[in-house]
């Protein structure tokens, strides 16, 4: 083998290896080579001091890898922190908002920092001229883009650059796992039914006896006899659920004391007992406790959106962005006269959703009272 040959097959060592973020050996991530603009060759500029750039490059740095960790614990939140109540519901939205907020701040304050104090500052003077821009104008334009770009460090600091490569990557991410959301078929649709079409108050107690209505607050059972004034409204929750926000979210009622003459078709009367009449508290429109009753015109108002629903006539929706009635819970009384259900709601409580439509022609399917 000759000397050249040798020479020949020897890589050279000069020539730097590649590094992520940054462009290959010999060529420019900005196009061609534009001559730097240094310190004094333009009017107006004045370049940051260079140490406090480098500090400033640091803060910028930890800013990126502090928005890059925040948006990966979003994503690993909403892994794992599984919604099915108000508790599990407030613990996501706490993580996820605050990973979220974490993230986008440290992109915003670390970009501010950026341009504060790593950029040169101007001072300019912009004389006005015609809106439509020239050849040449445009070519400016696009020199002036390029030399800022330079000026901004992107390319001669490879530490912020990588930075902000690394925070944009997950932040990307985030609305591609927010997508999830989309398809139902995580969960099975029987457990999905189940859990939005029925309340506790299907359920029985420990002896297999109906649950009895409490009063909420202060837990005591309501005797038939005891409610016997028209016009009277009370809260009710179900018996043994009384502290359960879960169970509670879906099965509060209120109660209503009717005389038998102001009772319309359109309650179902089966469902009652001498004249008190149950509904759903949970408005139909967004979910709010619709518990305002006027007793003079039997409406029961919801204070959020002013969903307005007839109490005398099946609770059925008189004014408002609500869509449908408040359901109606059939009651009876125990052998004690105290009121009790005498199963659940055969309609789905609270706000619309997209598979609720099922749920009532199953009901009508039975013959029940929509």
């Amino acid at each position: 083998m000759t000397d050249n040959e040798h020479e020949i097959e020897q890589p050279d060592e000069r020539v730097p290896k590649r590094v992520i973020g940054t462009p290959a050996p010999g060529t420019s991530m900005l196009g061609d080579e534009i001559p730097v603009v240094e310190e004094g060759d333009v009017p107006g500029v004045t370049f940051q001091d260079e140490e406090k750039a480098r500090r400033a490059e640091k803060i910028v740095a930890l800013c990126f890898t502090v928005t890059f960790l925040a948006a990966i614990a979003f994503i690993i939140f909403y892994v794992v922190i599984q919604v099915g109540g108000p508790e599990a519901t407030g613990t996501s939205n706490l993580a996820l908002g605050g990973t979220l907020t974490i993230a986008l701040l440290g992109l915003a304050f670390g970009i501010v920092v950026w341009v504060r104090q790593i950029m040169p500052k101007y001072s300019l003077i912009q004389e006005r001229h015609a809106m439509a821009s020239d050849e040449d104008a445009r070519e400016v334009v696009a020199d002036t883009f390029v030399q800022g770009a330079r000026e901004s460090g992107f390319v001669k600091r490879p530490l912020l650059r990588r930075t902000l490569l690394l925070a944009a990557a997950p932040l990307g991410l985030v609305p591609l796992v927010l997508m999830r959301d989309l398809d139902n078929s995580k969960m099975p649709a029987s457990k999905f039914n189940e859990t939005l079409r029925h309340t506790v108050w299907g359920e029985k107690t420990k002896e297999g006896k109906p649950l009895r209505l409490m009063v909420e607050g202060t837990g005591q059972p309501i005797r038939a006899a005891d409610f016997n004034s028209p016009g009277g409204i009370l809260s009710v929750v179900p018996e043994g659920y009384e502290h359960d926000l879960n169970a509670l979210t879906k099965a509060t009622l209120i109660l209503i004391k009717f005389r038998p003459d102001e009772i319309k078709s359109g309650t179902n009367r089966n469902w009652t007992h001498d004249g008190i009449v149950a509904y759903s508290k949970i408005c139909t429109h967004v979910g709010c406790p619709a518990a305002l009753y006027e007793q003079t015109t039997h409406h029961i108002l919801c204070p959020c959106h002013q969903s307005t629903f007839d109490a005398a006539d099946g609770a059925k929706v008189i004014f408002g962005p609500a869509a449908r009635p408040l359901p109606q819970l059939p009651i009876a009384v125990d052998e004690q006269g105290y009121l009790i259900a005498q199963g659940d709601f055969n309609v789905p409580v609270g706000p619309s959703y997209w598979e609720r439509g099922d749920a009532e022609a199953e009901a009508r399917s039975k013959g029940g009272h929509a």
